[in-house]
């Protein structure tokens, strides 16, 4: 057997033994009862026992010890209601909102194989039985698209996640998108974090001695360890990763100043919602914010287009209104005939095989297998699960289902007591309860990593979740958190959800009973909100924004709005037939523009999928739903993104640059 099978029987046969006696143990009653260490010296031992006890605490497996007053041993025990999950009052709408949640992030979420085996315990918890192998209706009336997810992403993220667990140091080589550079980095990593759409691993930067934030699709080599040590680094007591939450793009980097800046009435509200904060505050009608980068304060100004006018700094007064006169320039005459593309490589034929995403730890399968395995068989002595039941809920390949059968065949209560056997019979598994089988027949609790996974899955998705359970997320969330088990998870962000959550409840509610919605929605390109009634028919989850796409009854077209632009909406008692043929998910009449980047911008819209030209610069066709909307993104470049094409949208760019010029001075001073 291989030194990681070795280890998991040892491990499982540890808690078999502590489960099974009840009582306080000493390390000499384990090494003489425990499957594999009895033919250990007592220094191999020691130091085995000792490394697999850590691993065991690290898995959320919480072996407790005290010293005897007596004799001065140590003392282990392992308490049945600290190991199993507790009784769940989770209803069927609950649960099934969860199903759905899961259904939702398959094939676009990295951690999409812990929440799997998460939701199977807590399914197994619950006397309605396991979890259901079809989506519920929900799940296809909701979208998730993750524009910074990947393949390689997901292999990054694992790896990832790996060293943060093991707490190793880790090697790789990322790029700087600021100074356009690559350099090796060595880092300790202490948490990822996903934030406006991106996913970001934060730790100790060995070279700097500091606190670094990486993006994680910015790193461009293999992730390595640095040595070959089990164990590199402690987390600190004093990090938490929520400090790093909630930072606007202008944020990032070492703080330089505070400004201000006055919002229009209507638009208080929204930017309240979107940036409230320790960082920033809204009073009076004026934006107080830190900043670490003026220039992009700025470019979030001027894409306010009026709304937002800076007051303090001069400085920031100056980038917003010679921004504008940039824009106006640029976009005058005739359009500036872009360089070459950059003729990409061909491939040589090779395949790249990325790492795959972030996997359940064997030893949580193998805990959650074995309940599986003997609730199958109810209150009898024998059971028969069809193999492919095994390889759809635990995900475990075809060929791997025998090999994880032994292994929990040879799990050893102590004194040649066990649990299960478990035979593979074709395509079937046929299951005989052994003399210790009731012991683990119940749910295990969530390793620390399962629980990390329904975290960032209600992150994603739980403003979803809370309407299909029709609970507040709170509640539902507050009950998940009660099956985390004794471990700390302060290097997983807490789930935050906004005033999107009874947004998504409200109009989740008006599609699944075809009611129309009137809303109150605050347009990018103007300063009052307006209201509208829409026909609702999808929800998207557009990372890192929630959108409903809908039938404006008004304007009679369709139309797609921003939750976190919507300051209300009302279900109303009047019903709407559904449009035949009506697909809300394509962009109906659709603004087109060819776009130029300028060398000094084009490696961030080359990360959004524009191309490179041989001078530096980047060159891109957009296709959005509001003329008007681009016409504020472009002229918020300042100058560094000009409108080629078409003719008209130049003219529109700089007639409203123009006109920014000289909506853009403060109506009042610092007071």
């Amino acid at each position: 057997m291989s030194h990681d099978t070795d280890k998991l029987i040892r491990q499982l046969s540890l808690v078999a033994f502590l489960m099974a006696e009840r009582r306080p143990l000493t390390a000499r009653d384990i090494k003489s009862n425990v499957e594999g260490y009895q033919e250990m010296s007592d220094e191999a031992f020691a130091r085995r026992f000792y490394s697999d006890r850590a691993e065991l605490v690290s898995l959320g497996v919480p072996l407790d010890s005290q010293r005897d007053e007596f004799t001065g041993e140590e003392l282990y025990t392992l308490r049945a209601e600290r190991y199993f999950l507790p009784e769940l009052e989770l209803d069927d709408e609950e649960l099934a909102a969860l199903q759905t949640c899961f259904f939702l992030l398959e094939g676009r979420f990295a951690y999409a194989e812990p929440l799997r085996l998460a939701l199977q315990n807590l399914a197994l918890g619950r006397s309605a039985g396991p979890l259901a192998a079809t989506p519920t209706g929900t799940a296809g009336r909701v979208e998730v698209r993750d524009p910074d997810y990947s393949l390689e992403l997901q292999g990054r993220l694992g790896k990832l996640e790996g060293a943060i667990s093991k707490q190793r140091t880790v090697k790789f080589r990322y790029w700087s998108i600021y100074r356009d550079s690559e350099e090796e980095r060595t880092l300790n990593p202490y948490a990822l974090l996903p934030e406006n759409g991106s996913w970001y691993v934060i730790g100790h930067d060995l070279e700097r001695d500091d606190i670094r934030t990486f993006r994680v699709s910015r790193i461009r080599s293999d992730i390595r360890f640095a040595t070959r040590r089990e164990r590199d680094f402690r987390l600190p007591p004093e990090f938490d990763v929520e400090n790093y939450r909630g930072r606007a793009e202008w944020q990032f980097g070492e703080i330089a100043g505070e400004a201000q800046i006055e919002v229009a009435p209507d638009t208080a509200w929204w930017v309240e919602r979107a940036y409230g904060g320790e960082r920033n505050r809204v009073e009076d009608d004026v934006f107080t914010t830190e900043y670490a980068s003026s220039n992009m304060l700025a470019r979030w100004i001027l894409r306010q287009d009026g709304r937002a006018i800076p007051l303090e700094p001069s400085e920031l007064r100056r980038l917003v209104t010679e921004g504008a006169r940039a824009a106006r320039i640029a976009h005058e005459g005739a359009p500036p005939t872009p360089a070459a593309e950059v003729v990409m490589g061909e491939s040589d034929g090779a395949v790249e095989r990325f790492a795959g995403p972030v996997a359940p730890e064997r030893f949580g399968v193998l805990q959650s297998l074995l309940a599986y395995l003997l609730t199958s068989c109810g209150e009898d002595r024998e059971g028969v699960i069809q193999v492919q039941e095994l390889v759809d809920r635990f995900s475990i390949p075809r060929e791997a289902i025998e090999e994880h059968l032994s292994l929990l065949n040879l799990v050893n209560f102590g004194g040649g007591c066990y649990a299960v056997y478990a035979e593979l019979q074709g395509e079937e598994v046929h299951v005989d309860k052994e003399l210790f089988g009731d012991t683990f027949r119940r749910p295990p609790r969530l390793t620390p990593l399962e629980a990390r996974a329904i975290r960032l899955a209600l992150e994603f998705v739980g403003p979803m979740v809370a309407a299909g359970a029709h609970s507040p997320l709170e509640r539902v969330r507050a009950k998940l958190e009660q099956t985390f088990g004794a471990f700390d998870l302060t290097q997983t962000p807490a789930p935050h959800v906004g005033e999107e959550e009874g947004l998504v409840d409200k109009l989740t509610q008006a599609i699944n009973e075809h009611k129309l919605v009137e809303i109150e929605y605050l347009k990018p390109e103007e300063q009052e909100v307006v209201i509208r009634t829409v026909e609702p028919y999808s929800i998207e989850r557009r990372l890192p924004n929630w959108y409903v796409h809908a039938w404006d009854t008004e304007r009679d077209q369709p139309r797609s709005y921003r939750l976190d632009r919507m300051r209300s909406a009302k279900v109303l008692k009047k019903t709407f037939e559904p449009r035949e043929g009506f697909d809300p998910s394509e962009l109906h009449g659709a603004t087109s523009a060819r776009i130029w980047y300028s060398p000094a911008v084009a490696r961030w819209e080359i990360e959004k999928g524009a191309r490179p030209l041989v001078d530096g610069a980047a060159i891109a066709d957009r296709s959005v739903g509001s003329a008007e909307w681009l016409v504020g993104e472009v002229v918020s470049y300042r100058g560094e993104a000009i409108v080629l094409e078409p003719h008209e949208l130049r003219a529109r760019v700089a007639l409203r640059a123009r006109e920014l010029g000289n909506e853009l001075r403060p109506n009042r001073t610092k007071a």
